[in-house]
């Protein structure tokens, strides 16, 4: 919630209204909640919280327009966009525009979801996507390993005693806390992995354990994952499935994307892979529901990328 966050708009008059638009809200009064909230934030028309807050009040009220209006004016009042507007935003609208979460917004979230990361996912979702990745790997050991996005290290716990070398990157510093706790890694750091550059390290094995359903596009990420494997490595990764009609790449009510099989192969084939294997699985649960996805073993580069870019600079070895 964006009153949990404690983004105040500097206004105390604003702060006050905003409380009580939400005691309107909370009452069920939405109307007299946006007229409230709409008239202070002419006082702080810069405030990102309070547009984003009209915009969900708009949404609940039928008006996705307005929602998306407002989802606007957070977005250009705070570009980074910690509270994730732009997702939202293209929810609601027909076309949507976001190809991938803002860096900013993905590393609030998980910096407030770590303390309680692990018993959510394990506990209450039903998480099973590391264990998924290593029984897709056959057994097979490797020398050095490197888990994108490791979060708190619920990979790292899977993947450790078949990895001689194992390394770790996070876009939140709450979630390597608790890996690096965890004593499981040889090495962490913290970065974003849609601006990853390919570096000297070379890896026998790349780990993205539901992941990439916070990247969407996959382009820039695969091209540095072909950049960075070792001869013969090996890239092992989950993806939400996306349904029938979704669309090759899919932006859900979870604010997380899913993937169609057709669109992963092409993607992976233009990235230097030569052989792709996708089995379906059951990934975790969400309020109730089975959330299906794919296990990827992607192997075989062919062709190696001379530099980073979309995934169409791709030049043969």
């Amino acid at each position: 919630m964006m009153a949990a966050r404690g983004l105040s708009s500097g206004d105390l008059i604003v702060d006050r209204r905003f409380d009580f638009a939400e005691g309107l809200a909370l009452g069920g009064d939405l109307p007299a909640a946006i007229e409230v909230l709409g008239e202070a934030m002419e006082r702080v028309p810069g405030w990102a919280a309070g547009w984003f807050r009209l915009g969900e009040w708009h949404e609940a009220a039928g008006a996705p327009e307005r929602a998306a209006e407002a989802w606007d004016r957070a977005l250009a009042a705070d570009p980074q966009d910690l509270l994730g507007a732009g997702l939202k935003r293209d929810l609601v609208r027909a076309a949507p525009v976001a190809e991938t979460m803002p860096a900013a917004f993905v590393e609030a979230l998980f910096d407030d979801y770590a303390p309680r990361f692990d018993r959510a996912l394990v506990e209450r979702l039903d998480y099973c996507a590391p264990e998924l990745l290593r029984r897709g790997l056959d057994g097979r050991r490797f020398g050095r390993a490197m888990d994108l996005g490791c979060g708190t290290g619920l990979a790292g716990a899977a993947f450790r005693d078949i990895c001689e070398r194992l390394e770790g990157i996070d876009i939140s510093a709450g979630m390597l806390a608790q890996a690096e706790a965890k004593g499981l890694y040889d090495r962490l750091a913290k970065g974003d992995l849609a601006a990853l550059e390919i570096g000297p390290e070379r890896y026998d094995l790349i780990i993205a354990a539901d992941v990439f359903v916070y990247l969407g596009a996959l382009e820039r990420i695969l091209g540095w994952c072909a950049g960075s494997l070792a001869p013969g490595g090996v890239l092992a990764f989950t993806v939400e499935a996306a349904a029938p009609g979704e669309g090759p790449l899919a932006l859900r009510e979870s604010r997380r994307f899913a993937h169609a099989p057709d669109h992963l192969r092409a993607v992976l084939a233009a990235a230097g892979f030569g052989s792709v294997r996708l089995d379906r699985a059951a990934l975790r649960s969400d309020r109730g529901a089975v959330i299906e996805g794919f296990v990827v073993i992607a192997t075989d580069l062919a062709r190696t990328p001379d530099r980073q870019g979309d995934g169409e600079d791709v030049a043969l070895a």
